[in-house]
C-alpha cells in the first residue's frame, strides 16, 4: 500500500523571501561585491538627478585622510559648490570619464566650485596616487576603503556604484547626483554651474 504524504504548500510571504534572497544571492554572483575592497564594481546608467533646494537633506559630514596624507573636511569646504567623485584605478569607467572630470574642474575653478574624489577600493594610497599622476588630476581625493564614505552619503546613494557623482550645494546639501559614469563634461558642468548661481 502506498502512503501518500500532504503536499504543503509554502506562504505567500515566504514565497516572496525565497524570491527575494534568490535574486540578492544573483546580484552578488553577478557583480562579485563583497565589501568595499573587492575587485568588482557596479556600474549605474549615468542618469542625472537633481533635487530641488526644498527637498534637500541636511548638510553631508564626511571627512579623512587624502591620498597624499592630508587631513580633508567637507565642512571646510562650506560656502563652495562640490563635486565630490567616487573612483578607484581599477575600474574602467573611472578611467573614461576622469580626463573629462580633469577639465570640469580647472572650467569651474573660477566659479567658486570645488572638487574632491573619494577613492574607495585601491589597495595602497600609492596605487591611487600613480592613477592621479596618469590623469593629471590635481584636486584632492579621500582614501576612504574603511566603508564610512558608503555610510555619510547612504541617504542618498549606494557609494558600491562605481563611479558616482554627487554635487553639493553651497550649504554641503546633495543637490544632483550622477550614479555611474558622467555621461558627458558638458552635462557635468551645466549642472554644477545651476547649482552655483542658486541664491544661498
Amino acid at each position: 500500500m502506498t502512503h501518500r504524504h500532504p503536499v504543503t504548500k509554502p506562504h505567500p510571504r515566504a514565497l516572496l523571501v525565497i524570491l527575494l534572497a534568490t535574486a540578492l544571492v544573483a546580484l552578488t554572483a553577478c557583480t562579485s561585491i563583497s565589501g568595499t575592497n573587492s575587485g568588482g564594481y557596479i556600474t549605474g546608467d549615468g542618469a542625472v538627478v537633481q533635487y530641488d533646494p526644498a527637498d534637500r537633506s541636511d548638510a553631508v559630514e564626511f571627512a579623512g585622510e587624502t591620498l597624499q596624507g592630508e587631513e580633508l573636511d567637507l565642512a571646510d569646504l562650506r560656502g563652495d559648490v562640490v563635486v565630490v567623485n567616487t573612483w578607484w584605478s581599477g575600474c574602467p569607467p573611472c578611467r573614461t570619464e576622469m580626463p573629462m572630470l580633469v577639465e570640469a574642474e580647472k572650467e569651474l575653478a573660477k566659479e567658486g566650485v570645488s572638487f574632491v574624489g573619494i577613492n574607495i577600493r585601491d589597495n595602497s594610497p600609492a596605487q591611487g596616487q600613480a592613477f592621479e599622476r596618469s590623469f593629471g588630476v590635481d584636486y584632492p581625493s579621500i582614501y576612504a576603503v574603511d566603508g564610512e564614505a558608503l555610510l555619510a552619503f547612504s541617504h542618498v546613494t549606494n557609494l558600491r556604484s562605481v563611479p558616482t557623482t554627487i554635487v553639493l550645494d553651497r550649504e554641503g546639501r546633495v543637490a544632483a547626483l550622477i550614479n555611474g559614469a558622467i555621461p558627458g563634461k558638458v552635462t557635468l558642468t551645466d549642472v554644477v554651474e545651476e547649482i552655483a548661481a542658486e541664491e544661498a
